[in-house]
């Protein structure tokens, strides 16, 4: 009897809550797995999916969002081996199941931090409150591979954006494992879209879209390619998060100043009655 031949995985892009295969058919190969080769067509795919996600997600209660979060760091203690089998060091699966809490807890008290009543000269009520953006283009950082994913999608979805997301081509293991455990943790489909491949084919797609509304060019090691990226990102004027410094520590206190740089502010006035 011959041996039995091992049925190699394959790991597909997560769009719309589903995964899909690269509409070009491609693939590359990462630790003995198959990984899709996203296109352009991809890119535009997701941002689609995103757009149509943004009025649910925005529209649910902080709350609601808050669980929802939570239930992602539930799901993601319970495949904590599967990580490790990949590769990541179980500490750092236990810090970015610990980041998903933190940002859980900050979804309710973000807008009592960053909103709140204005002082004015008149009979008037001024308020300010944060909404979110919209749709976020995220190229995530390569090391750590999921602690690193984790900080910059954890951020941007709980204040309301909705995310697509260009996983490090390096490392896309983490990422797409990731959305195996987004897909069953009760995140509406869409909210979170994940690209695997060549950051060179889909993320200057992102910044040129004028559907996006930002971008965090985190995960972007090339100055000129950044630089790029920031020319196409100002067709339609997007927010744009710089990349961050090589040497960014991503166990220490993240603060709030990734949320609130993909917030708008809204403020409101409104007469005193008498």
């Amino acid at each position: 009897m011959s041996e039995r031949v091992a049925v190699r995985k394959t790991y597909k892009l997560f769009i719309g809550g589903k995964f899909p295969r690269s509409e070009s058919g491609r693939s590359y190969i990462v630790q003995d797995s198959n990984v899709a080769l996203s296109s352009r067509k991809d890119a535009r795919d997701a941002v689609v999916a995103a757009r149509a996600a943004v009025k649910g997600w925005a529209g649910a209660t902080a709350y609601n969002r808050g669980q929802i979060l939570y239930r992602v760091a539930e799901m993601l203690e319970g495949r904590r081996e599967q990580f490790v089998a990949l590769g990541v060091p179980g500490d750092e699966v236990d810090a970015a199941t610990d980041r998903w809490v933190w940002y859980a807890g900050w979804s309710d008290k973000l807008p009592q931090v960053y909103g709140g009543a204005n002082p004015v000269a008149g009979p008037y009520f001024n308020l300010s409150a944060p909404e979110p953006t919209g749709v976020v283009a995220v190229v995530a950082p390569e090391t750590p591979a999921l602690l690193g994913l984790v900080s910059v999608i954890a951020p941007a979805i709980v204040t309301g954006n909705t995310v697509v997301v260009a996983a490090s081509p390096a490392q896309p293991l983490a990422a797409v494992t990731l959305a195996e455990v987004l897909a069953t943790s009760d995140l509406p489909g869409g909210v979170v879209n994940i690209l695997t491949g060549r950051l060179s084919e889909t993320v200057p797609t992102l910044a040129s879209h004028m559907d996006v509304n930002a971008i965090d060019l985190t995960g972007v090691t090339d100055a000129e390619l950044a630089a790029d990226l920031e020319v196409k990102a100002a067709e339609n004027l997007k927010r744009v998060l710089r990349p961050a410094p090589t040497d960014h520590d991503w166990s220490a206190d993240p603060g709030i100043t990734r949320m609130t740089s993909l917030l708008e502010t809204k403020t409101v006035w409104h007469p005193k009655g008498v």
